[in-house]
């Protein structure tokens, strides 16, 4: 759409009241707690209250800050009504303190951060009584145990505003989340989600909505309390992250579709805003606001928010397979940080500047992100970002685990979404149920695929990225979005994959080979049945097809080759290159946040695997077939397996898949815990 900055500043603002003025008859009395309608989440309608004002609240706190107080629709006013009833103990409107409910915690960084912004206008104005109440219902936050994940900062955020507001705080909890903080950080604006088993292996949207957006405003609170080179330290790394951040977004104005909470929506856009406020983003203004902008525009035309005007729980349409335990009827409203550039005034130049065309319409690129493990291809012709997927799965080394879709996927999109099924008994619908799109499994003699959980990275560098897995059966291979504990698993061989990514067409080359003698593997796994019964499959990208034709009319499979036709012109390819003649669809039912019908192209071998064997696949995503395709050819060197690829443009890239026998099975890999 073509605006002026004028009129994109101006949409903006309607958003932010659309959705400020829609949660209000949903109300309490005097505005303490926002309940609305739908399923609660794990900590009760009480919490889910609290949650429906602070999130809110923090919209509203930057719509008045960027407005320098002017307030048509009495924000200031509505919000403080409900300070003074939720800190009231007497009130029936009263919030719960951290010790009944522990998501408090979360929603207490909201409110600090929501009345810091809005100050004059609201802190400033309340009575002795309600602020000191206030300050009474946040010192609960001093001293009490947070876990060690981004959670750190909202005790850290929450004790810097009681600091300047007099009320109660302790250095030791400051100096642990800066501490703490410095050691998730992987290098390149990468953070870490706290660590998993010693190790950095916890990669998503947080790193941008949370680790980025909070230290900073830590800052921005304390102002020149701050300790000393603070500020500069966390816009030089957000500025590192921006660099690659802005490639992470579609043409089409969607996200990445990986990772947890991804309810959130445009919160993604949190970092992008945060680098303009803090100067610290190599992006031009005009380029902050067109990305702003399109991401906006990308939900906005997908039915983000309901006929009521509530942001609903899901991607595009309601859909409870991306969402966790922890997500509420309010949780979507942390899409309040994608609008902080309303903080900032109108005529700052992100308001003011041309736009540009994003980074992805400009050129092609291919990156290696080596924090998170990933390769990164974007094609300009039909604006489409993949990533490949060698190092971040959340998921402890210690011992198997169920693969959650969000992180266990060897690749995502801004295009195509894992299938994650809304209910955990409509999974995949096909010859091979379990994880089926963008992974590499062997099925047991029932026909069930093993998980990939946890990974091990090996290499990830230029084009190419390496990592290996013990394949793994557990005993229920339902998956369910809201319990993704480990359990009982049959563990059978390694899976050695390496992928090679330029364009819209991945290399996924795969070795299998048997565990040695010796030892269980850690966690206690039971041993599966004997190798001659694992075909090996190798799964494409999952699309959404027209619901009433079906995924039989989307696509065809035959002569070694799978493909789909999804909407706007996707089309997701997979061929067999190496030893995977077998080609077939795998349909799902209620299982893709794009659509309720969704189709895989799936190849694979015609028989059991063979082990030490190098097979190959290429995988296509892009607006269209993918053209002329590289060619792989295998060979050994000692106990290595290694696929040459020639791609069509003339460039070369090796693929080496180590023997993991060498190292007793946990191969030598890069070091997860480098500064």
């Amino acid at each position: 759409m073509n605006r002026t900055p004028a009129e994109e500043r101006a949409r903006f603002e309607r958003t932010a009241d659309d959705l400020l003025l829609a949660v209000r008859p949903y109300a309490t009395a005097h505005h303490a707690l926002v309940d609305l309608p739908g399923t609660a989440s794990a900590s009760g309608p009480w919490s889910d209250g609290l949650e429906g004002f602070a999130r809110t609240f923090l919209l509203a706190g930057f719509r008045l800050r960027g407005a320098d107080g002017a307030d048509p629709h009495g924000l200031a006013e509505w919000y403080a009504a409900g300070l003074a009833a939720g800190t009231d103990p007497s009130s029936p409107e009263r919030w719960p303190v951290f010790a009944e409910c522990n998501q408090a915690k979360v929603e207490a960084a909201s409110i600090a951060l929501a009345l810091h912004e809005s100050r004059p206008w609201i802190w400033d104005r309340l009575t002795d009584g309600v602020r000191q109440r206030v300050l009474d219902w946040l010192a609960l936050m001093a001293g009490t145990d947070m876990p060690g994940n981004n959670w750190v900062w909202f005790q850290g955020v929450t004790e810097a505003f009681a600091r300047t507001a007099g009320g109660s705080w302790r250095q030791e909890d400051l100096d642990r989340a800066i501490a703490l903080t410095d050691g998730w950080y992987a290098g390149d604006g990468w953070y870490s989600d706290g660590l998993t088993g010693g190790e950095r292996r916890n990669f998503d949207h947080y790193n941008g909505w949370a680790l980025h957006l909070y230290p900073l405003w830590f800052c921005r609170i304390l102002g020149d309390a701050a300790p000393a080179g603070l500020p500069d330290r966390y816009r030089a790394r957000l500025r590192r992250f921006l660099d690659d951040q802005r490639l992470l977004v579609g043409a089409n104005g969607s996200p990445l579709i990986q990772g947890r909470s991804l309810t959130y929506r445009y919160a993604a856009l949190a970092p992008v805003w945060t680098g303009a406020v803090f100067d610290a983003t190599p992006l031009a203004p005009g380029e902050t606001r067109a990305l702003a902008s399109r991401v906006l525009d990308h939900f906005t035309a997908h039915g983000a928010t309901d006929e009521r005007g509530l942001l609903t729980l899901g991607w595009h349409r309601p859909f409870r397979g991306v969402l966790q335990a922890y997500s509420g009827p309010a949780s979507p409203y942390w899409a309040s940080k994608g609008l902080i550039g309303l903080a900032l005034p109108p005529g700052h130049p992100v308001w003011t500047a041309e736009a540009v065309p994003l980074a992805v319409e400009r050129e092609d690129t291919v990156r290696t992100l080596k924090g998170p493990g990933w390769l990164l291809s974007t094609t300009a012709s039909d604006g489409v970002v993949r990533v490949v997927n060698h190092g971040a799965d959340h998921a402890d080394p210690a011992g198997p685990h169920t693969d959650d879709p969000c992180y266990a996927r060897f690749a995502y999109s801004t295009h195509a979404a894992p299938e994650t099924p809304a209910d955990p008994t409509a999974g995949p619908i096909g010859p091979t149920p379990g994880p089926v799109d963008n992974a590499v499994t062997l099925l047991d003699a029932a026909g069930r695929a093993s998980h990939r959980r946890p990974l091990v990275r090996i290499s990830a560098d230029g084009a190419t990225a390496v990592s290996r897995s013990r394949a793994h059966w557990p005993a229920d291979d339902t998956w369910d979005p809201f319990a993704r504990q480990p359990g009982d698993h049959a563990e059978g061989p390694w899976i050695t994959v390496g992928s090679a990514l330029r364009g819209s067409v991945e290399v996924r080359a795969v070795r299998v080979d048997p565990v040695p003698e010796g030892p269980p593997a850690a966690g206690g796994g039971r041993a599966a049945e004997a190798a001659s019964v694992w075909p090996l499959r190798v799964g494409g990208w999952a699309l959404a097809v027209d619901p009433a034709a079906g995924a039989a009319a989307a696509g065809s499979a035959e002569a070694g080759t799978a493909r789909v036709a999804g909407g706007d012109g996707l089309v997701s390819l997979v061929t067999g290159a190496a030893g995977l003649p077998h080609a077939h669809l795998a349909e799902g039912r209620e299982s893709n946040a794009l659509g309720p019908v969704s189709a895989t192209p799936v190849v694979g071998t015609a028989g059991p695997v063979a082990y030490g064997t190098l097979y190959a696949a290429l995988v296509h995503l892009g607006g269209g077939d993918p053209g002329a395709l590289p060619s792989v050819t295998a060979r050994a060197e000692g106990t290595d397996l290694v696929a040459e690829v020639a791609w069509p443009c003339g460039a070369r890239d090796t693929v080496r898949l180590p023997d993991p026998s060498g190292a007793g099975g946990r191969p030598p890999r890069e070091d997860a815990q480098r500064a």
